[in-house]
């Protein structure tokens, strides 16, 4: 069992801190090497799927890989939502997945399913340990797999790998036998390069940026970065763009002066006055958007070029008008042409180029002013409609809650309509809030689990996890460990149901509504919060909601779970109140 048992000084090495498993049988040489290993913190989740994405959830917090064991059969199965998750956030996980020797598959043995290349199309990798390591050769390359899965896990786009483990018995060892590491094991690092563009390309970019009347720089998903901003800032001011972003594009800063509010006026818009906002160069970068509304007009829209900044991985025409795909970091792309355009712009013999760059600076301001107006359009309408009085609902509970929420908190949002509230919304500026939400794959099985690792690797930060019912009671056992989760605050949306089917067109149309889509439930959160001693505080008004929401808050509450309760019905008819006065303050 050396070679096995180098797996976890190998995983160390290699800068890999925690490790989320499992219990099982087959998976006990792998079990005891990562949790007897000194360097590594080793969580116990008994159930597969929240062990995943609890897993995720760290990965995203600490922006390294993290790895994830476990036994034979339908264990590693249940990986797979937070696997494909982390596929398309481009987050690393090293999975390591034990099995029956080969000699034993298909012949009926217990727990034995057909593990290689579990994972398909939605893993970066998958490797096979060698079932006998005696010889040298097989043991040199045993070391060698992890170190290749382990890079290629953190290589960008980072991602999921799997590592399938064949184990023979005896898996225990003997009474007394200690386990041992060998430091002379293998080690390969890789380094992934930092790609830069060449000074005429990039001089090339610039010229065509600034000859552009309206330049609209679209950011997806992406992980909070002060550099980023910042470049990004500087570039705006150089070209004279327009930043549009979503809640989880991480660029609300006090300083930004990026459009996120987009949802509420493309929404009240008519068509002939979006014809204003379209861009004649739309340069995106980043992952997934929320807004639909966004997506749409940008379809609508077809501009005439469309770059793509993305240093590695295959690209996406998500608005079909993809003509370029720059190859670089976004934050050194927008460093790199800002300083080139301050750089002409302090020549001695600049004046007559910064003149005719004026020119068409101020003719790209007004184009791009266009976002700016309709984004106080939008500030000054939500704050004048949540203003008024309106009855007990989910919509207006969700905005009570935002303007609560404390400095430096990760906030994460579920699927699916507690991101679409936050999106609408917008979020506090001058909180320093960085948002995750699982929108790679954009599924509910997983949001609370991923919160729950957040949690557990940043301890000293708060961390709010705002949900929905099906969401929250669909991932339960993310709280089914033994470990405290004192930072943790869960806001629940309770409306005994899957309230989204009744605000979105399609199925709220449909007589079948109320049995096949919506999900009706009774549950509360009570028992949860007992079975897992977290506190717990039901409301059912916004006097409640406002009453509880300072204690809720507050540090020394410990790991808490609001309940929000409100009916189904009552959030639609409102979110129907709040579209029609979208459209007649726009219109």
């Amino acid at each position: 069992m050396q070679a096995v048992h180098n797996i976890a000084e190998i995983c160390a090495r290699h800068g890999i801190t925690d490790v989320v498993l499992s219990p099982g049988s087959r998976s006990a040489p792998l079990t005891l090497a990562f949790a007897r290993h000194p360097d590594l913190t080793v969580r116990v989740v008994p159930d597969e799927r929240a062990a995943a994405f609890i897993g995720l959830g760290i990965a995203q917090a600490q922006r390294r890989a993290v790895a994830l064991v476990c036994t034979s059969g339908t264990a590693g199965l249940n990986y797979a939502p937070a696997v494909a998750e982390a596929f398309f956030q481009h987050i690393p996980l090293v999975i390591f997945t034990a099995d029956r020797p080969p000699e034993w598959i298909d012949q009926l043995d217990g727990q034995t399913i057909r593990q290689r290349n579990l994972y398909g199309a939605h893993a970066k990798g998958a490797f096979e340990f060698p079932v006998d390591t005696a010889h040298a050769d097989a043991k040199w390359h045993s070391a060698r797999i992890v170190n290749e899965a382990i890079n290629l896990a953190q290589a960008a786009p980072a991602g999921p790998v799997q590592v399938n483990v064949p184990l023979r018995e005896p898996f225990y060892p003997k009474a007394g036998e200690e386990i041992r590491y060998e430091k002379e094991v293998k080690i390969t690092l890789e380094a992934t390069p930092e790609p830069v563009l060449p000074t005429i390309e990039a001089a090339a970019f610039l010229r065509e940026i600034k000859t552009a009347q309206k330049v609209v720089v679209v950011a997806g998903q992406n992980p909070a970065s002060q550099e980023l901003q910042a470049n990004l800032s500087a570039f705006v001011a150089a070209v004279g763009a327009v930043v549009v972003g979503d809640t989880i594009a991480n660029l609300l800063t006090p300083d930004s002066s990026a459009v996120g509010q987009q949802d509420v006026f493309l929404a009240g818009l008519p068509k002939e006055a979006r014809t204003d906002l379209r861009p004649d160069l739309l340069i995106t970068f980043g992952q997934s958007l929320i807004s639909k509304s966004l997506k749409l007009f940008l379809r609508e829209a077809a501009p005439a070029e469309h770059w793509h900044i993305q240093a590695h991985g295959e690209a996406a025409d998500t608005f079909r008008a993809l003509t370029r795909v720059i190859r670089v970091e976004p934050a050194g792309f927008f460093h790199q042409l800002a300083a080139m355009e301050k750089a002409a712009g302090d020549e001695p013999d600049a004046s007559h180029a910064s003149h005719a760059a004026s020119s068409a600076n101020s003719s790209a301001s007004e184009g791009t002013a266009t976002w700016h107006r309709a984004e106080a359009a939008a500030a000054a309408f939500l704050h004048e409609f949540f203003a008024s009085e309106h009855v007990f609902n989910e919509f207006s509970t969700f905005h009570q809650v935002v303007a609560f929420l404390p400095d430096y908190v990760a906030l994460h949002l579920a699927n699916s309509m507690a991101v679409r509230y936050a999106n609408i919304l917008g979020l506090p500026k001058d909180r320093q809030i960085e948002v995750f939400a699982n929108r790679g794959t954009s599924g509910i099985d997983g949001c609370t689990s991923t919160a729950v690792g957040a949690a557990l690797a940043q301890p000293q930060r708060p961390v709010v996890l705002m949900t929905g019912d099906v969401a929250f009671f669909y991932d339960r056992n993310a709280f089914w460990h033994n470990y405290p989760l004192p930072n943790l605050r869960v806001v629940l949306f309770n409306n005994h149901g899957g309230g989204i089917f009744r605000i979105i067109d399609g199925p709220r149309q449909q007589p079948e509504l109320d049995e096949f889509f919506e999900t009706r439930q009774l549950l509360t959160a009570e028992n949860t919060a007992r079975d897992f001693n977290l506190r717990y505080f039901p409301v059912s008004s916004f006097a409640e909601l406002e009453a509880a929401l300072p204690v809720f808050f507050a540090a020394e509450t410990g790991a808490t779970i609001l309940e929000v309760f409100t009916d189904s019905k009552t959030n639609a008819a409102f979110f129907e109140e709040y579209r029609a006065a979208v459209k007649a303050a726009f219109a």
